[in-house]
């Protein structure tokens, strides 16, 4: 088999029978598989039922999406794996020119489609967008989607480029460079794995590709809204141990000290709209981040890309410069 759509579930009975039948009928000739964390609704049946064509592997526990999906590919071969959220409509054919940058282009690892936004289909959505980016202190971004500020999409993003990270809300990996890389960190749990992965590909030399051609619809949420502190709690941690591996050595400290400072900034700055949750979700990160530093730090790949960015600080063009889409970036 080419190429395996993995999905990952975790108590999804509402979700699945919603967006499932998408990928069964524009994905013929992929093999589908549903790996579940543990799940305590009536996912399983469900599947059994409603779905009886879909593969499933169940782990023994919920491991979060990064242990989740390691744990579940080991028992999946094929070419190319789709790791695809349980929130994502597909659109006919939007595989097939993914698996054709693929076949004809050996250096590259990881291809994302585009990821427009299911409740306003004319919009980007956050996870994703139009293809990920970092700045020079390791903070994400898409075409399409700068912080909270979402495009319109008017095909300004239907091209095929390299970038640096792919959303794991819709990842084609070649299972060969995902199990080279040892996968998805599972000290991350949830939230930035993804782009660690991508980041380690790229200081491998291997390649990370957006293709225009292909268009999916992403929910988003679904599991953790924005506004809930234990995603702030992650996305803040992960980033940390993210810009801890993967920075270059000579720019490592002085860019962590950055980051806490501005993290610290933002939580006061951001109280009076996200109140005290979020303030301690903050605290909580940079204290684990502080408990795992050496673990993190031992993870370190040998060669570390020094050119990795071309982006200014972000948060300063956004907030103080009112830059707001990629194209005014500098």
């Amino acid at each position: 088999m080419k190429t395996a759509i993995a999905i990952l579930n975790w108590n999804g009975e509402k979700l699945l029978p919603q967006f499932l039948p998408s990928v069964i009928n524009n994905s013929k000739d992929a093999e589908i598989y549903i790996i579940d964390n543990a799940s305590t609704d009536n996912s399983i049946q469900l599947l059994k039922t409603q779905f009886p064509s879909i593969k499933i592997i169940q782990n023994n526990g919920n491991y979060g999406f990064a242990k989740g999906y390691n744990e579940g590919l080991k028992h999946i071969d094929a070419d190319y794996f789709c790791l695809l959220n349980s929130d994502v409509e597909v659109t006919e054919n939007w595989i097939e020119p993914i698996e054709k940058l693929l076949d004809n282009n050996p250096e590259i690892a990881a291809v994302q489609p585009k990821i427009l936004d299911y409740r306003d289909k004319k919009m980007f959505e956050y996870a994703g967008a139009g293809g990920g980016f970092i700045d020079k202190f390791g903070y994400p971004f898409c075409r399409g989607r700068v912080f909270s500020a979402l495009e319109e999409d008017k095909g300004q993003y239907d091209d095929t480029i390299q970038i640096f990270w792919a959303t794991g809300a819709s990842l084609f990996i070649r299972k060969k460079d995902f199990f080279e890389q040892n996968g998805f960190d599972e000290e991350f749990f949830a939230h930035m794995e993804e782009i660690d992965l991508c980041w380690r590909l790229n200081n491998a030399n291997r390649k990370v590709y957006y293709c225009g051609e292909s268009t999916v619809y992403h929910l988003g949420g679904a599991t953790l809204q924005k506004s809930n502190p234990k995603k702030a709690y992650l996305n803040y941690r992960n980033s940390l141990w993210m810009n801890l591996k993967n920075l270059p050595k000579n720019k490592l400290f002085p860019m962590i000290f950055t980051r806490l400072s501005l993290d610290g900034i933002a939580a006061i700055a951001f109280l009076p709209s996200q109140g005290f949750p979020h303030l301690w979700a903050v605290f909580l990160s940079h204290m684990h981040f502080y408990r795992g530093f050496f673990k993190m730090y031992k993870k370190r790949q040998k060669n570390q890309l020094k050119k990795y960015s071309d982006k200014e600080l972000l948060p300063v063009q956004y907030f103080l410069q009112k830059r707001q889409y990629y194209k005014d970036l500098k």
